[in-house]
Order: structure tokens, then sequence, then C-alpha cells
């Protein structure tokens, strides 16, 4: 029987030799590779400023709180996302309001949103759900409408471009995710870009406890005392997270050309499967490929992943819908039907694997099995 994980890291051995150069130096934080990996992001996302963080979520929770969102505001986000979208609002002190989400795509509902805004709505969390962006230009207008704050959840979604417009253009920040199952990943991490320098600014003070000097400011040019304006968070990249992602950045479209490639296989041989649907990928858009998610009929879901993993696939739901988790019930009274759309999806998704190293006789293998679980 053939062992296919779910998830294999492209690190190389390149990347591995620049966390060595890292280790054999005195500076392990925050410091030069960090600073190189948020220049050359930006530069990657044709965006101003990148801040490198711990994680999306904390990318998420600072965003908030440096474009001023806290306790009695609303946030309008999607149910159908991981968790950690919406918790970051409530790290914030404000309160999630959920949206719908398209049939076609998984992804926030703009014709929608502005039937959930009240007088507290002060900001739009769109989630570019598996790699393809929302309707951006529709959720721009109607912020710019209303004088509220756009923050992207890009964190399946770096490479991700709709109708010419990439990540971050139309938003006040974009949050990105570099956690073990990413397209470039560094075990743990993440970013937030923008085009606002104040912006950025803020978010460096809020990422190391709200202090006006990192570490490397302080002590590589000389002792310099520090302030702390502001109280922020423990949230910041290190070196070491920075040195593996510089290489994977460096090779990010070859990469993407090679998920590409097994995302179009998959769709030519099951999507005509009976009972089956594969979320559209719209014209003029470059889906990252983040996730092969496809849609299964829901009362043979849960025996379909356990066959797959039977037969060695490694296999993800993504995801159950954020308001039927129980804290979420428990807490704002969500239940069945409240969302029917995400819930749909909720009930039929299936993610396989899907990483540049993948085989063909892997590829093959995982179609052959999956045909025969259905």
């Amino acid at each position: 029987m053939k062992k296919i994980e779910f998830f294999r890291h492209n690190i190389d051995q390149a990347d591995r030799d620049r966390v060595a150069k890292v280790l054999q130096s005195i500076f392990l934080t925050t410091g030069s590779f960090v600073q190189e990996f948020e220049e050359k992001f930006s530069h990657y996302l044709g965006l101003r400023s990148t801040v490198g963080m711990t994680s999306c979520t904390a990318g998420l929770h600072l965003s908030l709180i440096a474009l001023g969102i806290g306790p009695g505001d609303e946030v309008i986000t999607t149910p159908m996302s991981f968790c950690a979208t919406a918790n970051a609002v409530l790290h914030a002190s404000a309160r999630p309001v959920l949206v719908d989400v398209e049939e076609e795509t998984g992804n926030l509902n703009a014709e929608l949103l502005e039937s959930r805004l009240s007088k507290r709505t002060r900001a739009i969390i769109p989630v570019h759900l598996y790699g393809q962006m929302c309707d951006m230009k529709k959720i721009r207008s109607l912020a710019k409408k209303n004088n509220l704050k756009i923050i992207e959840d890009a964190a399946h979604a770096i490479e991700a471009v709709r109708e010419g417009i990439g990540v971050g253009h139309l938003a006040d920040t974009a949050c990105f995710s570099f956690y073990a199952t990413k397209n470039i990943t560094s075990g743990e991490g993440g970013a937030v870009s923008t085009n606002n320098s104040r912006t950025a600014s803020f978010l460096r003070m809020l990422r190391l406890h709200g202090i006006d000097k990192g570490a490397a400011e302080r002590y590589t040019k000389g002792y310099r005392h520090w302030d702390m304006p502001v109280l922020g968070w423990k949230y910041n990249m290190d070196n070491i997270q920075a040195a593996l992602l510089l290489g994977q950045l460096e090779r990010i479209e070859s990469l993407w050309k090679k998920r590409d490639r097994l995302w179009r296989f998959y769709e030519e041989e099951l999507r005509s499967l009976k009972g089956i649907s594969v979320l559209r990928t719209l014209p003029k858009t470059k889906h990252a490929r983040h996730l092969f998610t496809l849609l299964v009929p829901p009362a043979k879901r849960d025996s379909i992943l356990r066959n797959l993993q039977k037969k060695g696939i490694g296999v993800a739901v993504n995801y159950r819908p954020i308001h039927l988790l129980k804290f979420y019930r428990k807490t704002f009274g969500y239940k069945n039907g409240d969302y029917p759309v995400a819930e749909e999806i909720g009930k039929r998704t299936i993610s396989l694997p899907l990483y540049p190293s993948l085989k063909e006789s892997e590829l093959k293998y995982v179609v052959k099995v999956f045909k025969e679980s259905l």
C-alpha cells in the first residue's frame, strides 16, 4: 500500500543552509533576515510594506487593532473559513457578523454584504478561500461607500490575482500564513502587507509589546534607549523563520505551476463523476491552488474519508462552518440553517493531497482510490 501524506513541504538544501547560517550567527530573533524577507515579499505582492508575524491570526488581530477596531464594533466575515478568522475579531473585543458564501466558489458572497451592515459595522474580512480571491471590486465599492476598513485573510492566496488585481491592492491590510501546510512555509509564521506606511509602522510596534525599537535597533549599532508608546503583543517573526521563507519565495512561481498542473489533472479526472462537484475557478483569475477541495454526497463523505485514509492517503475537511462550532453555537446562539450554502459545503467537502512533489504515480493512485471509495 502506498503512503501519500496530505502535505509535504518544499524546503530544500539551500533553505536549510540559510537557516544554518542564521544559527551560526549571534542574532536569532527579528533582524536582517526578517527585513530582507519583508522587502522581497512586498516586492512580490506589489505593495509598499510587509510586517513579519508569528501567524496569520496574529496579523488579523493586530490589523484590527491598528485600524482602530475594538469593543462595540462589528466586523463582517464568512462562516466558511478556519476558526482563526472569526477568533481574531473576538481577540480585538469586537463582534464577528457572518455572511453566507457563493455556491460556485465558497467565497464570501459580496451581494449579501449590504444587508448585514449596521451602525456598528466597522470592517470587512474577506477570506480568499482555497486560493481564489473574493470579488474585491464589489467589496471595495461597498466599503468606500460606508467608510469601512478591509482586512483580507489571504492565508491561502499569496499568488492569487483576480481581474488584474492582486491580494491587498484594494484593502487596508492583507494577512498571510506560513503555517506548515501553506504554499511557502516556516512551520509557523505569518505577515501583514499594506500600502499604508503609517499602518506598517504601527504594526511593527504592536507586534513587539508596543515598544518603539526592536532588538536589532537597540543592540547592533550601539545601545539605544527604547520606550513603549502603546500596549502591544509578542507576535514578531524571527530570523530563523525568515531564512526558511526567503528561498521558497524565490521559487514561488515555479512551485505554483507544478500545483496548477496537479490541480488540472484532478479536475479532468473527477469533475464528470456523478454526485461530485469541483468548486469553480473563475475567468480572469489566477487561483493560488492552495487546496484542492471537491464536494461529494454528504451521506458518503465520512466513509470516503475513512477509506482514503485506510488506503494510506492523507485527507482533510476544509472546513466545518465556524457558526456550527461548539463555542460559536453557545456564545452567539447559531444553529443549523443560519448559513445554508456554507453548511452544504461543510457537509460535503473533502481536500485531497496537493503539493509540488506529488508524483504522477501518487496522483493516479489518489484518483483511483477516490473513485473506488465513491
